[in-house]
C-alpha cells in the first residue's frame, strides 16, 4: 500500500519540481541578462553594437571601449579620489550613526521620542539644493575641500533608525551591568555596542559606501578640482557623442566608439568595485536588516 501511494504521488511531486525549476530559471535569465548584455556590449565592436543592442554574447569582440576610457590622464586619480571618498565616508558615517542611534535607543534620554520624530520628518521634507549649496560654499566655506564629500552625507537618517533598532533587540542588562562596573556612556558604545552590532555596522557601511561611490552630483557642484572617478567617467560619456551611420562607415571611423559602447563600459567599470566588496558583506547585510527590522 506505501509502494503504491509514492508512486501515485511521485509522478506529480516531479511535475511540481519541474514546474518551479522552470520559474527559478526564468527568473535568473530576467535577472542575469541585462548585466550580461551591458558587459557584451562594452566588449563589443561600436559599429556593431549600432546595428543590434540585443544580445549577450561579443559577436565583435574588441577592448576599444575600454581604451578610449582608460586613456584619460586623470582616471587613476579620479579613482583613489572615489575610494579615499567611499572609504573614509563609511567609516566615519558608521562610527557617528552608531553613536546618535545609541543616545536614540536610551530609554532614560528624555528627548527621545522628541528627536526621533525631528530627524524623521527630515525624510521627507528638506531645506532644498540651494539653501545646501549656500551654506557649503559660503557659510561653511566647504567648496572644492575633501570635507565636503563627507559632512553632508554624515548621517542618513534611514540608517539611524535601522541601527537604533538593532540596539534596542540587545539586551539591556548588559548595559546596566558595564554601569554597575563603572563605565560610561562612551565605553558602553565603544566596548558593548559596536561588538554586538556588527551586522548592523556592515549593513549602515554597503549603503554610505555605494551612495558615495556611485555620486558624481557633490563633485559637479561643490568640488570640481577634486574629481572623483564617476564624475570623470560622466565627463568622458559626455564626450562620447559621435553619431555614425552604420550604413555608410568610411576607413577613417572604423576605430571610434559610439556613446552607447561607452555609456556600458562606463557601468562596468563603476559597477565592478562594489560587486567585488558587495559578497564578503552578504551575510551581515542579510542580518543587519532582518534584526533590525524586528523592533519598531
Amino acid at each position: 500500500m506505501k509502494t503504491k501511494g509514492l508512486g501515485k504521488t511521485g509522478p506529480k511531486g516531479t511535475a511540481f519540481d519541474y514546474v518551479l525549476l522552470a520559474i527559478c530559471l526564468f527568473l535568473i535569465v530576467i535577472t542575469v541578462y541585462p548585466f550580461l548584455n551591458v558587459l557584451a556590449i562594452s566588449m563589443n565592436d561600436s559599429m556593431d553594437t549600432m546595428r543590434n543592442v540585443n544580445f549577450i554574447i561579443p559577436r565583435k569582440f574588441t577592448l576599444s571601449n575600454y581604451t578610449y576610457i582608460f586613456k584619460e590622464n586623470n582616471l587613476g586619480g579620479a579613482f583613489m579620489m572615489s575610494v579615499a571618498k567611499t572609504v573614509a565616508g563609511a567609516v566615519i558615517g558608521v562610527v557617528c550613526t552608531s553613536m546618535l542611534a545609541y543616545v536614540l535607543s536610551r530609554k532614560d534620554f528624555y528627548f527621545n521620542k522628541l528627536f526621533t520624530v525631528l530627524f524623521v520628518i527630515t525624510m521627507y521634507v528638506s531645506g532644498g539644493m540651494i539653501p545646501e549649496y549656500l551654506l557649503l560654499t559660503r557659510t561653511l566655506k566647504m567648496g572644492n575641500s575633501f570635507w565636503v564629500y563627507i559632512i553632508p552625507g554624515l548621517v542618513w537618517v534611514y540608517n539611524v533608525i535601522l541601527m537604533r533598532s538593532y540596539i534596542d533587540g540587545l539586551p539591556i542588562s548588559l548595559q546596566e551591568a558595564a554601569k554597575l562596573d563603572g563605565a560610561n556612556d562612551f565605553t558602553i558604545w565603544r566596548k558593548i555596542i559596536l561588538p554586538l552590532c556588527t551586522p548592523s555596522i556592515a549593513t549602515v557601511a554597503l549603503f554610505v559606501a555605494v551612495g558615495q561611490w556611485n555620486s558624481f552630483m557633490d563633485t559637479y557642484l561643490y568640488a570640481r578640482d577634486l574629481p572623483t572617478l564617476q564624475y570623470v567617467l560622466y565627463e568622458i560619456m559626455e564626450q562620447a557623442t559621435i553619431q555614425i551611420d552604420p550604413h555608410s562607415v568610411s576607413s577613417q571611423v572604423k576605430n571610434a566608439v559610439s556613446p552607447m559602447s561607452v555609456r556600458m563600459a562606463i557601468t562596468i567599470v563603476a559597477t565592478v568595485p562594489i560587486l567585488v566588496v558587495y559578497p564578503f558583506l552578504q551575510k551581515y547585510f542579510v542580518g543587519g536588516m532582518t534584526l533590525g527590522a524586528v523592533k519598531d
